[in-house]
């Protein structure tokens, strides 16, 4: 059918995931039942709320946009005509809106707000609103066949994986590109809870200063840069696709890295990342791009799993340097609070759904 191969409502469920972590990011201080003020944090849904800044403001806005245009294009491509597509969008963006500023007076950190309900909704209407003009003028037709053309069938979570990629790579990981840290900081996790109990030795100590040799800092390097080609190889039928995506990923990851050194560190230091080991990975990866290329696909599934898992297994050996972990500290502070959250989760599960996203592949073609 149709509606399975759309890549909207994927799109549109992981922006949904992401709204609610930014909502309800730092997930501290909860506070239940809620204060005795509690009924003075309801009203300012509903009375004069306090004046927001221009960035939240703006942030508001573009953060519901895309949730807008994803669920419209999504019940258009399942049959609905525009304007009931546009309304239940609105409806759901709308309604999601308003429960996470209800949900934020929970949490002391957070308050609910007239104003950003409003401007969350203002903002899927706009999307909304774009994707049943767009629809109108042919070009969700055209994107169709131009997918059908480079895309095989299953490609809707394929380009889910793609597209968020590179805001994975927002939230600094601990080498360049190298994603999925989420095993080392669990097992720091389990092992700080069970610290006091019979079950402490069970779980292997991890050194917090730990590092890599250059070469193995070279090998994340060029095995996370080629992540979303194993995805996106998968997915293209053409050799000449396969290497126009193979230099559209590393202009984005490029690009991404270099914005998310330059909120860090000082827009000065943007290009700051580019170490020793980061440059010949990157000319690896180029390399070793072009061979992949010429595989067919369930060869590059076999290689992306096996290249994967041990991109993760030597990033899931680095510590965290203070230095590096002071300078996210100031970040958090400012207006990124609210994005943070979003990109290092997404940095920590990316690679685990293109594992997933590549064994499905590598089991439907036994």
């Amino acid at each position: 059918m149709v509606a399975n191969r759309s890549s909207a409502w994927p799109l549109a469920w992981v922006w949904i995931g992401l709204i609610v972590y930014a909502s309800l990011h730092p997930f501290s201080g909860w506070r239940w039942p809620p204060n005795p003020d509690w009924w003075a944090d309801y009203t300012q849904l509903w009375l004069p709320s306090t004046h927001s800044s221009r960035f939240d403001l703006i942030a508001n806005f573009g953060g519901y946009l895309p949730l807008g245009l994803l669920a419209t294009l999504a019940w258009l491509r399942d049959g609905d005509r525009p304007l009931p597509a546009l309304c239940r969008a609105l409806l759901l963006a709308s309604s999601l809106s308003l429960l996470m500023e209800l949900t934020q007076t929970l949490l002391t950190l957070r308050a609910p707000s007239r104003i950003d309900w409003g401007t969350n909704s203002l903002g899927a209407l706009c999307g909304a609103l774009a994707a049943v003009v767009s629809a109108h003028l042919g070009w969700l037709t055209r994107w169709q066949r131009w997918r059908d053309q480079w895309f095989v069938p299953h490609g809707a979570v394929g380009l889910a994986l793609l597209l968020s990629w590179p805001v994975a790579l927002l939230f600094p990981p601990p080498l360049p590109f190298g994603l999925g840290q989420a095993m080392g900081l669990l097992a720091d996790a389990l092992g700080e809870f069970i610290s006091d109990s019979a079950y402490a030795d069970w779980l292997p100590s991890r050194d917090p200063e730990a590092r890599l040799s250059p070469a193995s800092e070279l090998l994340v390097v060029m095995l996370g840069a080629l992540a979303p080609c194993f995805v996106g190889f998968e997915m293209l039928r053409r050799f000449g696709q396969r290497i126009i995506l193979l230099l559209v990923a590393l202009a984005c990851g490029w690009l991404a890295t270099t914005l998310s050194t330059a909120l860090n560190f000082a827009p000065e230091h943007a290009l700051a990342w580019i170490s020793t080991p980061v440059l010949p990975g990157l000319v690896l990866t180029l390399l070793l791009g072009v061979v992949l290329a010429a595989l067919p696909h369930r060869g590059v599934a076999v290689l992306g799993l096996m290249a994967l898992t041990c991109q993760m297994v030597l990033v899931n050996q680095l510590g965290t340097d203070p230095y590096f972990a002071l300078s996210l500290h100031g970040w958090e502070q400012g207006h990124f609070i609210r994005f943070h959250g979003v990109a290092q989760w997404l940095g920590w599960a990316w690679p685990y759904a293109a594992l997933a996203f590549l064994l499905r592949q590598v089991m439907a073609k036994r």
